[in-house]
Protein backbone atom coordinates (compact mmCIF):
# COMPACT_ATOMS: atom_id res chain seq x y z
CA UNK A 1 0.00 0.00 0.00
CA UNK A 2 1.69 3.21 -1.11
CA UNK A 3 1.84 5.99 1.44
CA UNK A 4 -0.16 8.53 -0.54
CA UNK A 5 -3.45 6.66 -0.10
CA UNK A 6 -3.31 6.32 3.68
CA UNK A 7 -6.77 7.10 5.04
CA UNK A 8 -7.49 7.19 8.78
CA UNK A 9 -10.61 8.16 10.68
CA UNK A 10 -11.94 9.28 14.04
CA UNK A 11 -15.55 8.29 14.60
CA UNK A 12 -16.93 9.85 17.79
CA UNK A 13 -20.47 9.59 19.13
CA UNK A 14 -22.07 12.98 19.83
CA UNK A 15 -23.01 12.11 23.41
CA UNK A 16 -21.16 14.69 25.55
CA UNK A 17 -17.79 16.23 26.29
CA UNK A 18 -14.60 15.15 24.51
CA UNK A 19 -12.33 13.25 26.91
CA UNK A 20 -8.59 13.77 26.54
CA UNK A 21 -8.30 10.07 25.54
CA UNK A 22 -10.52 10.84 22.55
CA UNK A 23 -8.37 13.82 21.60
CA UNK A 24 -5.25 11.67 21.83
CA UNK A 25 -6.85 9.15 19.44
CA UNK A 26 -7.51 12.06 17.05
CA UNK A 27 -3.93 13.24 17.47
CA UNK A 28 -2.38 9.86 16.66
CA UNK A 29 -4.64 9.54 13.59
CA UNK A 30 -3.79 13.07 12.51
CA UNK A 31 -0.02 12.63 13.00
CA UNK A 32 -0.02 9.31 11.14
CA UNK A 33 -1.87 10.93 8.23
CA UNK A 34 0.57 13.88 8.15
CA UNK A 35 3.62 11.61 8.31
CA UNK A 36 2.30 9.56 5.37
CA UNK A 37 0.75 12.38 3.29
CA UNK A 38 -2.59 10.74 3.99
CA UNK A 39 -6.15 11.86 4.70
CA UNK A 40 -7.74 12.25 8.14
CA UNK A 41 -11.51 11.68 8.12
CA UNK A 42 -14.02 12.60 10.83
CA UNK A 43 -17.21 10.57 10.79
CA UNK A 44 -20.04 11.13 13.26
CA UNK A 45 -21.31 7.83 14.73
CA UNK A 46 -24.80 8.86 15.80
CA UNK A 47 -26.55 5.51 15.37
CA UNK A 48 -27.49 5.40 19.06
CA UNK A 49 -30.24 8.02 18.86
CA UNK A 50 -31.18 7.46 22.50
CA UNK A 51 -27.82 8.83 23.65
CA UNK A 52 -27.63 11.69 21.14
CA UNK A 53 -26.98 15.04 22.88
CA UNK A 54 -27.80 18.33 21.11
CA UNK A 55 -24.73 20.52 20.64
CA UNK A 56 -22.25 17.67 21.08
CA UNK A 57 -21.43 17.48 17.37
CA UNK A 58 -20.52 21.20 17.12
CA UNK A 59 -18.53 20.82 20.33
CA UNK A 60 -16.39 18.02 18.83
CA UNK A 61 -15.54 20.21 15.82
CA UNK A 62 -14.78 23.21 18.05
CA UNK A 63 -12.42 21.13 20.21
CA UNK A 64 -10.50 19.82 17.19
CA UNK A 65 -10.27 23.29 15.68
CA UNK A 66 -8.90 24.63 18.98
CA UNK A 67 -6.27 21.85 19.02
CA UNK A 68 -5.33 22.52 15.40
CA UNK A 69 -6.41 18.98 14.44
CA UNK A 70 -8.94 19.92 11.75
CA UNK A 71 -10.04 16.91 9.63
CA UNK A 72 -9.39 16.76 5.88
CA UNK A 73 -12.84 15.25 5.26
CA UNK A 74 -15.93 15.61 7.42
CA UNK A 75 -19.50 16.80 7.25
CA UNK A 76 -18.09 20.34 7.32
CA UNK A 77 -15.70 19.63 4.45
CA UNK A 78 -17.19 16.86 2.37
CA UNK A 79 -15.08 14.64 0.16
CA UNK A 80 -16.27 11.95 -2.26
CA UNK A 81 -17.46 9.61 0.51
CA UNK A 82 -20.33 11.71 1.88
CA UNK A 83 -22.46 11.67 3.92
CA UNK A 84 -20.20 11.67 6.98
CA UNK A 85 -22.99 11.32 9.55
CA UNK A 86 -24.16 7.74 10.10
CA UNK A 87 -27.81 8.59 10.63
CA UNK A 88 -27.82 9.97 7.05
CA UNK A 89 -26.37 6.69 5.77
CA UNK A 90 -29.17 4.56 7.26
CA UNK A 91 -30.43 3.31 3.88
CA UNK A 92 -26.96 2.03 2.93
CA UNK A 93 -26.73 -0.49 5.80
CA UNK A 94 -30.01 -2.31 5.04
CA UNK A 95 -28.57 -4.00 1.93
CA UNK A 96 -25.57 -5.30 3.84
CA UNK A 97 -27.78 -6.75 6.58
CA UNK A 98 -29.85 -8.53 3.90
CA UNK A 99 -26.65 -10.00 2.49
CA UNK A 100 -25.64 -11.43 5.90
CA UNK A 101 -29.14 -12.84 6.48
CA UNK A 102 -29.14 -14.57 3.07
CA UNK A 103 -25.71 -16.09 3.72
CA UNK A 104 -26.78 -17.38 7.15
CA UNK A 105 -24.24 -15.19 8.98
CA UNK A 106 -26.99 -13.25 10.74
CA UNK A 107 -30.51 -13.94 12.01
CA UNK A 108 -33.69 -12.17 13.14
CA UNK A 109 -34.29 -12.12 16.90
CA UNK A 110 -37.80 -11.31 18.20
CA UNK A 111 -37.09 -11.56 21.94
CA UNK A 112 -38.81 -8.92 24.06
CA UNK A 113 -36.88 -7.00 26.74
CA UNK A 114 -38.72 -9.15 29.33
CA UNK A 115 -37.62 -12.40 27.65
CA UNK A 116 -34.01 -11.19 27.54
CA UNK A 117 -34.18 -10.26 31.22
CA UNK A 118 -35.63 -13.69 32.08
CA UNK A 119 -32.80 -15.39 30.13
CA UNK A 120 -30.19 -13.41 32.09
CA UNK A 121 -31.83 -14.36 35.39
CA UNK A 122 -32.54 -18.04 34.58
CA UNK A 123 -29.07 -18.81 33.20
CA UNK A 124 -27.10 -16.93 35.85
CA UNK A 125 -24.59 -19.16 37.70
CA UNK A 126 -21.55 -18.42 39.87
CA UNK A 127 -19.35 -19.46 36.90
CA UNK A 128 -21.38 -17.32 34.49
CA UNK A 129 -22.68 -14.26 36.37
CA UNK A 130 -23.57 -12.34 33.18
CA UNK A 131 -25.08 -14.73 30.63
CA UNK A 132 -24.81 -13.50 27.04
CA UNK A 133 -26.88 -14.09 23.93
CA UNK A 134 -24.40 -16.50 22.32
CA UNK A 135 -24.09 -19.89 20.58
CA UNK A 136 -25.11 -21.72 23.78
CA UNK A 137 -28.20 -19.57 24.33
CA UNK A 138 -29.53 -18.70 20.87
CA UNK A 139 -31.10 -22.15 20.39
CA UNK A 140 -33.43 -21.46 23.35
CA UNK A 141 -34.62 -18.02 22.26
CA UNK A 142 -37.28 -16.65 19.88
CA UNK A 143 -35.36 -16.07 16.66
CA UNK A 144 -35.19 -17.17 13.04
CA UNK A 145 -32.86 -20.03 14.01
CA UNK A 146 -35.54 -21.63 16.24
CA UNK A 147 -38.63 -20.58 14.24
CA UNK A 148 -39.62 -21.85 10.79
CA UNK A 149 -39.14 -19.72 7.70
CA UNK A 150 -42.93 -19.17 7.48
CA UNK A 151 -43.16 -18.07 11.14
CA UNK A 152 -40.21 -15.74 10.72
CA UNK A 153 -41.63 -14.17 7.56
CA UNK A 154 -45.05 -13.71 9.17
CA UNK A 155 -43.51 -11.97 12.21
CA UNK A 156 -41.37 -9.64 10.06
CA UNK A 157 -44.23 -8.74 7.69
CA UNK A 158 -46.64 -8.44 10.61
CA UNK A 159 -44.52 -5.67 12.12
CA UNK A 160 -43.31 -7.60 15.20
CA UNK A 161 -40.32 -5.71 16.63
CA UNK A 162 -37.02 -7.44 15.93
CA UNK A 163 -33.27 -6.96 15.85
CA UNK A 164 -30.73 -8.63 13.58
CA UNK A 165 -27.84 -10.41 15.30
CA UNK A 166 -24.57 -11.76 13.93
CA UNK A 167 -24.29 -15.54 14.14
CA UNK A 168 -20.88 -16.05 15.72
CA UNK A 169 -19.42 -19.47 14.77
CA UNK A 170 -18.57 -21.99 17.49
CA UNK A 171 -15.11 -23.41 18.24
CA UNK A 172 -13.14 -21.05 16.04
CA UNK A 173 -10.20 -18.76 16.72
CA UNK A 174 -10.27 -15.29 15.20
CA UNK A 175 -6.74 -13.93 14.82
CA UNK A 176 -5.51 -10.55 13.66
CA UNK A 177 -2.33 -8.50 13.84
CA UNK A 178 -2.31 -5.30 15.85
CA UNK A 179 0.43 -2.80 14.93
CA UNK A 180 1.09 -2.08 18.62
CA UNK A 181 0.33 -5.43 20.27
CA UNK A 182 1.31 -7.99 17.64
CA UNK A 183 -0.84 -11.06 17.06
CA UNK A 184 -4.13 -11.25 19.00
CA UNK A 185 -6.37 -14.33 19.08
CA UNK A 186 -9.96 -14.64 20.27
CA UNK A 187 -11.94 -17.79 21.01
CA UNK A 188 -15.35 -17.39 19.34
CA UNK A 189 -16.99 -19.39 22.15
CA UNK A 190 -16.41 -16.35 24.38
CA UNK A 191 -17.99 -13.89 21.91
CA UNK A 192 -21.72 -13.12 21.96
CA UNK A 193 -24.04 -12.63 19.01
CA UNK A 194 -23.97 -8.85 18.91
CA UNK A 195 -26.92 -6.90 17.54
CA UNK A 196 -26.14 -5.49 14.06
CA UNK A 197 -29.46 -3.83 13.27
CA UNK A 198 -31.66 -2.36 15.99
CA UNK A 199 -35.42 -2.24 16.29
CA UNK A 200 -35.52 1.31 14.93
CA UNK A 201 -33.79 0.21 11.72
CA UNK A 202 -30.55 1.86 12.78
CA UNK A 203 -27.33 -0.14 12.54
CA UNK A 204 -25.25 -0.63 15.68
CA UNK A 205 -21.67 0.59 15.80
CA UNK A 206 -20.44 -2.94 14.97
CA UNK A 207 -22.11 -3.05 11.57
CA UNK A 208 -21.76 0.63 10.67
CA UNK A 209 -18.05 0.87 11.47
CA UNK A 210 -17.20 -2.04 9.16
CA UNK A 211 -19.41 -0.92 6.26
CA UNK A 212 -18.27 2.70 6.54
CA UNK A 213 -14.58 1.85 6.85
CA UNK A 214 -14.91 -0.26 3.70
CA UNK A 215 -16.89 2.29 1.69
CA UNK A 216 -14.64 5.18 2.80
CA UNK A 217 -11.50 3.15 1.93
CA UNK A 218 -10.02 3.46 5.43
CA UNK A 219 -6.53 1.91 5.47
CA UNK A 220 -5.67 2.13 9.19
CA UNK A 221 -8.05 2.02 12.16
CA UNK A 222 -6.70 3.39 15.43
CA UNK A 223 -8.89 3.30 18.51
CA UNK A 224 -8.69 2.84 22.27
CA UNK A 225 -7.91 -0.58 23.72
CA UNK A 226 -11.42 -0.73 25.22
CA UNK A 227 -12.50 -1.78 21.70
CA UNK A 228 -10.35 -4.94 21.75
CA UNK A 229 -13.25 -7.20 22.89
CA UNK A 230 -15.28 -6.04 19.85
CA UNK A 231 -12.48 -6.75 17.37
CA UNK A 232 -13.48 -10.40 16.64
CA UNK A 233 -17.01 -9.28 15.64
CA UNK A 234 -15.58 -6.70 13.25
CA UNK A 235 -13.07 -9.13 11.75
CA UNK A 236 -15.81 -11.74 11.20
CA UNK A 237 -17.88 -9.10 9.39
CA UNK A 238 -14.95 -8.13 7.15
CA UNK A 239 -14.62 -11.84 6.36
CA UNK A 240 -18.36 -12.46 5.79
CA UNK A 241 -18.61 -9.53 3.38
CA UNK A 242 -15.59 -10.87 1.46
CA UNK A 243 -13.56 -7.73 2.09
CA UNK A 244 -10.66 -9.22 4.05
CA UNK A 245 -8.01 -7.96 1.62
CA UNK A 246 -9.32 -4.40 2.12
CA UNK A 247 -9.46 -4.61 5.89
CA UNK A 248 -7.65 -1.71 7.61
CA UNK A 249 -4.54 -2.33 9.68
CA UNK A 250 -5.48 -2.19 13.37
CA UNK A 251 -3.87 -0.37 16.26
CA UNK A 252 -5.47 -0.41 19.71
CA UNK A 253 -4.06 2.50 21.72
CA UNK A 254 -3.20 2.18 25.44
CA UNK A 255 -5.57 3.62 28.02
CA UNK A 256 -4.91 6.89 29.82
CA UNK A 257 -4.89 5.91 33.48
CA UNK A 258 -5.74 7.68 36.73
CA UNK A 259 -2.74 9.41 38.36
CA UNK A 260 -2.25 6.43 40.73
CA UNK A 261 -2.34 4.03 37.76
CA UNK A 262 -5.45 2.17 38.99
CA UNK A 263 -7.92 2.12 36.13
CA UNK A 264 -8.98 4.39 33.30
CA UNK A 265 -9.00 8.15 33.88
CA UNK A 266 -12.58 9.46 34.08
CA UNK A 267 -14.34 12.80 34.39
CA UNK A 268 -15.08 11.91 38.04
CA UNK A 269 -11.33 11.64 38.74
CA UNK A 270 -10.88 15.15 37.39
CA UNK A 271 -13.74 16.45 39.56
CA UNK A 272 -12.31 14.69 42.59
CA UNK A 273 -8.69 15.75 42.09
CA UNK A 274 -9.35 19.22 40.69
CA UNK A 275 -8.09 19.04 37.12
CA UNK A 276 -9.77 19.02 33.69
CA UNK A 277 -10.38 15.84 31.70
CA UNK A 278 -12.26 17.37 28.74
CA UNK A 279 -10.56 19.43 26.01
CA UNK A 280 -12.93 22.39 26.41
CA UNK A 281 -15.79 23.41 28.69
CA UNK A 282 -18.78 21.13 28.21
CA UNK A 283 -22.23 22.24 29.34
CA UNK A 284 -24.68 19.40 29.78
CA UNK A 285 -27.89 20.60 28.05
CA UNK A 286 -30.06 18.52 30.41
CA UNK A 287 -28.59 19.40 33.80
CA UNK A 288 -26.94 22.69 32.83
CA UNK A 289 -23.85 21.45 34.67
CA UNK A 290 -20.57 22.76 33.25
CA UNK A 291 -17.44 20.60 33.19
CA UNK A 292 -14.33 22.74 32.89
CA UNK A 293 -11.97 21.98 30.04
CA UNK A 294 -8.22 22.37 29.52
CA UNK A 295 -8.77 25.52 27.44
CA UNK A 296 -10.78 27.27 30.16
CA UNK A 297 -8.27 26.12 32.80
CA UNK A 298 -5.66 28.19 30.98
CA UNK A 299 -3.90 25.69 28.73
CA UNK A 300 -2.48 26.61 25.33
CA UNK A 301 -3.65 24.27 22.57
CA UNK A 302 -0.06 23.44 21.54
CA UNK A 303 0.77 22.45 25.14
CA UNK A 304 -2.34 20.26 25.37
CA UNK A 305 -1.41 18.50 22.12
CA UNK A 306 2.23 18.13 23.23
CA UNK A 307 1.31 16.52 26.56
CA UNK A 308 -1.17 14.15 24.89
CA UNK A 309 1.42 13.02 22.35
CA UNK A 310 3.71 11.84 25.16
CA UNK A 311 0.95 9.90 26.94
CA UNK A 312 1.67 6.41 25.65
CA UNK A 313 4.20 7.35 22.95
CA UNK A 314 7.80 8.48 23.07
CA UNK A 315 10.05 9.99 20.41
CA UNK A 316 13.06 7.84 21.33
CA UNK A 317 15.05 10.92 22.37
CA UNK A 318 15.30 13.14 25.45
CA UNK A 319 13.31 15.92 23.78
CA UNK A 320 9.93 16.63 25.39
CA UNK A 321 8.77 19.93 23.90
CA UNK A 322 7.36 19.66 20.37
CA UNK A 323 5.24 21.69 18.00
CA UNK A 324 2.48 19.93 16.07
CA UNK A 325 4.61 20.20 12.91
CA UNK A 326 7.59 18.53 14.61
CA UNK A 327 5.36 15.73 15.92
CA UNK A 328 4.03 15.17 12.40
CA UNK A 329 7.55 14.66 11.10
CA UNK A 330 8.73 12.15 13.73
CA UNK A 331 5.59 10.26 14.79
CA UNK A 332 5.62 6.49 14.39
CA UNK A 333 3.20 3.86 15.68
CA UNK A 334 6.12 1.57 16.50
CA UNK A 335 6.92 3.83 19.46
CA UNK A 336 3.42 3.66 20.97
CA UNK A 337 3.47 1.67 24.23
CA UNK A 338 1.26 -1.34 24.97
CA UNK A 339 0.78 -0.41 28.61
CA UNK A 340 -1.48 2.33 29.91
CA UNK A 341 -0.10 5.83 30.52
CA UNK A 342 -0.62 7.53 33.90
CA UNK A 343 -1.97 11.06 33.70
CA UNK A 344 0.16 13.49 35.73
CA UNK A 345 -1.43 16.93 36.09
CA UNK A 346 1.75 18.54 37.47
CA UNK A 347 3.59 17.36 34.37
CA UNK A 348 0.74 18.68 32.20
CA UNK A 349 1.17 22.11 33.81
CA UNK A 350 4.93 21.90 33.22
CA UNK A 351 4.29 21.42 29.48
CA UNK A 352 1.99 24.44 29.52
CA UNK A 353 4.60 26.54 31.35
CA UNK A 354 7.19 25.63 28.70
CA UNK A 355 4.88 26.60 25.85
CA UNK A 356 3.83 29.86 27.54
CA UNK A 357 7.52 30.87 27.69
CA UNK A 358 7.87 30.22 23.96
CA UNK A 359 4.61 31.90 22.93
CA UNK A 360 4.35 35.35 21.40
CA UNK A 361 3.21 37.92 23.99
CA UNK A 362 0.62 39.52 21.70
CA UNK A 363 -1.01 36.13 21.17
CA UNK A 364 -0.88 35.41 24.90
CA UNK A 365 -2.58 38.76 25.54
CA UNK A 366 -5.45 37.76 23.23
CA UNK A 367 -5.83 34.35 24.88
CA UNK A 368 -5.50 35.65 28.44
CA UNK A 369 -7.86 38.62 28.06
CA UNK A 370 -10.98 36.63 29.14
CA UNK A 371 -9.22 35.67 32.41
CA UNK A 372 -8.52 39.36 33.12
CA UNK A 373 -12.06 40.41 32.25
CA UNK A 374 -13.36 37.78 34.67
CA UNK A 375 -11.40 39.67 37.38
CA UNK A 376 -12.89 43.01 36.20
CA UNK A 377 -9.59 44.12 34.67
CA UNK A 378 -9.99 45.51 31.16
CA UNK A 379 -6.48 46.32 29.94
CA UNK A 380 -5.37 47.76 26.63
CA UNK A 381 -4.08 44.88 24.50
CA UNK A 382 -0.62 46.30 23.70
CA UNK A 383 -0.07 47.19 27.35
CA UNK A 384 -1.24 43.73 28.44
CA UNK A 385 1.25 42.07 26.05
CA UNK A 386 4.09 44.00 27.72
CA UNK A 387 2.88 43.05 31.19
CA UNK A 388 2.56 39.37 30.25
CA UNK A 389 6.12 39.44 28.91
CA UNK A 390 7.27 40.52 32.38
CA UNK A 391 5.38 37.93 34.46
CA UNK A 392 4.87 34.88 32.25
CA UNK A 393 7.88 32.98 33.57
CA UNK A 394 6.04 32.77 36.91
CA UNK A 395 2.88 31.06 35.65
CA UNK A 396 1.89 27.57 34.60
CA UNK A 397 -1.62 28.47 33.43
CA UNK A 398 -3.00 31.50 31.59
CA UNK A 399 -5.60 31.71 34.37
CA UNK A 400 -2.80 32.53 36.85
CA UNK A 401 -1.73 35.66 34.95
CA UNK A 402 -4.22 38.13 36.53
CA UNK A 403 -3.13 37.26 40.08
CA UNK A 404 0.53 37.62 39.07
CA UNK A 405 0.02 41.00 37.40
CA UNK A 406 -3.03 42.74 38.90
CA UNK A 407 -0.72 45.36 40.53
CA UNK A 408 0.18 46.65 37.06
CA UNK A 409 -3.42 47.76 36.56
CA UNK A 410 -4.52 48.79 40.05
CA UNK A 411 -2.89 49.60 43.39
CA UNK A 412 -2.91 46.69 45.86
CA UNK A 413 -5.61 47.05 48.53
CA UNK A 414 -3.80 44.99 51.15
CA UNK A 415 -0.06 45.04 51.86
CA UNK A 416 2.00 42.33 53.56
CA UNK A 417 3.60 44.86 55.94
CA UNK A 418 4.45 42.15 58.48
CA UNK A 419 7.16 40.98 56.11
CA UNK A 420 9.35 43.99 57.04
CA UNK A 421 7.58 45.86 59.88
CA UNK A 422 9.86 44.59 62.65
CA UNK A 423 12.92 46.19 60.95
CA UNK A 424 11.15 49.44 60.09
CA UNK A 425 12.34 52.78 61.53
CA UNK A 426 12.02 56.54 61.06
CA UNK A 427 15.15 56.64 58.93
CA UNK A 428 13.51 54.36 56.34
CA UNK A 429 10.37 56.49 56.30
CA UNK A 430 12.61 59.52 55.63
CA UNK A 431 14.36 57.62 52.83
CA UNK A 432 11.14 56.92 50.95
CA UNK A 433 9.85 60.47 51.43
CA UNK A 434 13.11 61.81 49.97
CA UNK A 435 13.14 59.31 47.09
CA UNK A 436 9.58 60.31 46.13
CA UNK A 437 10.71 63.94 45.66
CA UNK A 438 13.74 62.79 43.65
CA UNK A 439 11.57 60.72 41.32
CA UNK A 440 10.36 63.82 39.47
CA UNK A 441 13.90 64.51 38.25
CA UNK A 442 14.76 60.89 37.39
CA UNK A 443 14.40 59.36 33.91
CA UNK A 444 11.62 56.76 33.77
CA UNK A 445 13.77 53.74 32.91
CA UNK A 446 14.76 50.96 35.28
CA UNK A 447 18.53 51.65 35.14
CA UNK A 448 18.14 55.33 36.10
CA UNK A 449 15.56 54.49 38.77
CA UNK A 450 17.75 51.83 40.36
CA UNK A 451 20.76 54.15 40.31
CA UNK A 452 18.94 57.03 42.07
CA UNK A 453 17.51 54.58 44.63
CA UNK A 454 20.96 53.05 45.35
CA UNK A 455 22.74 56.41 45.52
CA UNK A 456 20.23 57.79 48.03
CA UNK A 457 20.54 54.65 50.19
CA UNK A 458 24.34 55.06 50.28
CA UNK A 459 24.00 58.76 51.08
CA UNK A 460 21.65 58.02 54.00
CA UNK A 461 23.78 55.11 55.23
CA UNK A 462 21.10 52.42 54.74
CA UNK A 463 21.77 49.06 53.06
CA UNK A 464 19.96 49.03 49.71
CA UNK A 465 18.96 45.40 50.34
CA UNK A 466 16.92 46.44 53.40
CA UNK A 467 14.85 48.81 51.25
CA UNK A 468 14.13 46.58 48.27
CA UNK A 469 11.57 44.27 49.93
CA UNK A 470 9.60 47.22 51.44
CA UNK A 471 9.51 48.87 47.99
CA UNK A 472 8.28 45.65 46.36
CA UNK A 473 5.52 45.20 48.95
CA UNK A 474 4.47 48.87 48.60
CA UNK A 475 4.10 48.45 44.82
CA UNK A 476 2.83 44.86 44.59
CA UNK A 477 1.30 44.03 47.96
CA UNK A 478 3.39 40.89 48.54
CA UNK A 479 6.71 39.15 47.96
CA UNK A 480 6.29 38.38 44.26
CA UNK A 481 6.43 39.96 40.81
CA UNK A 482 9.20 40.82 38.32
CA UNK A 483 12.17 43.12 38.90
CA UNK A 484 10.98 45.97 41.11
CA UNK A 485 12.35 48.89 38.99
CA UNK A 486 10.76 47.34 35.88
CA UNK A 487 7.47 47.67 37.76
CA UNK A 488 8.15 51.35 38.56
CA UNK A 489 8.98 52.01 34.91
CA UNK A 490 5.77 50.30 33.83
CA UNK A 491 3.29 51.91 36.26
CA UNK A 492 4.89 55.37 36.12
CA UNK A 493 6.05 57.92 38.71
CA UNK A 494 2.64 59.12 39.92
CA UNK A 495 1.31 55.62 40.66
CA UNK A 496 4.61 54.73 42.36
CA UNK A 497 4.42 57.81 44.65
CA UNK A 498 0.76 57.15 45.50
CA UNK A 499 1.53 53.53 46.48
CA UNK A 500 4.54 54.53 48.63
CA UNK A 501 2.43 57.25 50.28
CA UNK A 502 -0.37 54.75 51.02
CA UNK A 503 2.12 52.26 52.55
CA UNK A 504 3.75 54.93 54.73
CA UNK A 505 0.30 55.97 56.02
CA UNK A 506 -0.34 52.32 56.95
CA UNK A 507 2.99 52.06 58.80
Amino acid sequence: MSSNNVRVRFAPSPTGGLHLGGVRTVLFNYLFARKNNGTFVLRIEDTDQGRYVPGAEEYIFDCLDWCGLTPDESLRKEGEYAPYRQSERKAIYKDYVERLLEQGHAYYAFDTPEELEKMRTDLKTPENPNPQYDAKVRGHMRNSLTLSEEETRALVLGGTPYVVRIKVPENETVTFTDIIRGEISNDTNLVDDKVLLKGDGMPTYHLAVVVDDYLMKITHAFRGEEWLPSAPIHILLWRYFGWEKDMPKWAHLPLILKPDGNGKLSKRDGDRLGFPVFAMDWKDPKSGEVTVGFREHGFLPEAFVNLLALLGWNPGTEQEIFSLEELGEIFSLERVHKGGAKFDYEKAKWFNHQHIQRADNDRLATLALPFYQKENINPDKAHLAKVIGMVKERVHLLSELPAQSRFFFEAPQTLDLDAFKSKWNEQKTAFFQTWMTQLDNTDLNHEALELSFGNLATEMGIKKGELMLPLRIMLVGGKFGPHVFDIVEMIGKEATKERIQFALSQL
